[in-house]
């Protein structure tokens, strides 16, 4: 079975499993998902509801015990390690609570650092880098290292990183985790504005003052999908 063309992200009858037997765990039982393209999404749910094992395999980290995963109309959850890291590095874009960024290299290094897995020039790598950080409010900030940086800032190193190869999704993993209400909105208006010019966003977040700034809100529990169409009004009538 092949996606719509406007479906970005489709997870059918997926399970993983942990353990066997008497120590089995069900992270997610029979979760299936669709996102199309352009949608700005977050993902939600108690700890241990299954939200990060999920996000997980949507960023082609971990695999499924079974079922099907399609990403950008390509069956990514049975084909080798190798193809699978590359679709990874071309296709998806990852920002996490923590930034992640080298200590020992510029802001316009760090965000190089992706293109040279995709065998990009050093020129397009520099241009583009510099296209990005521009992108996120950054361009006075080229040549600093991250301990010059704010939190903030980092942040905003961390998703030009992100951008840089031109992904078809955006993943954010709780992407304001560590960092103030102030910062926390200026890096979700930067998420918006993506969102906008047609990048595909996926978010998980436990703190419903964010998802509320979301298109669509699924909520997971015990390794399902209880609700997969939320509207951010929807949190306000929900236990959160």
């Amino acid at each position: 079975m092949t996606n719509d063309k406007s479906t970005i992200i489709r997870l059918e009858n997926i399970f993983k499993v942990y353990g066997s037997r008497e120590t089995e765990v069900k992270a997610l039982n029979d979760v299936n998902l669709t996102i199309h393209e352009g949608e700005y999404c977050s993902i939600m749910g108690p700890s241990g509801s299954g939200k990060s094992t999920a996000m997980n395999i949507i960023g082609c980290l971990d695999r499924p015990t079974s079922g099907h995963y399609y990403l950008d109309n390509l069956d990514v959850a049975q084909i080798d390690d190798q193809a699978l890291a590359h679709i990874r590095n071309k296709k998806l874009g990852f920002v996490f609570q923590q930034f992640h960024l080298l200590a020992q290299l510029t802001a316009l290094e760090n965000v190089m650092l992706p293109m040279a897995y995709a065998n990009v020039n050093p020129t397009e790598r520099r241009d583009r880098a510099t296209e990005a950080l521009i992108r996120v409010g950054l361009e006075k900030r080229l040549n600093n290292k991250p301990n010059q940086l704010s939190g903030g800032q980092q942040q905003r190193v961390a998703i030009a990183r992100a951008i840089v190869n031109r992904p078809v999704v955006l993943l954010a993993d709780e992407p304001t985790g560590a960092l103030d209400s102030r910062t926390t909105q200026e890096v979700l208006d930067i998420f918006s504005e993506l969102n906008a010019s047609g990048i595909t966003v996926v978010m998980v977040t436990h703190e419903p003052e964010v998802a509320r700034q979301t298109q669509r809100i699924v909520w997971f529990r015990d390794g399902e999908v209880i609700h997969s169409h939320m509207t951010p009004n929807d949190l306000t009538h929900l236990a959160v």
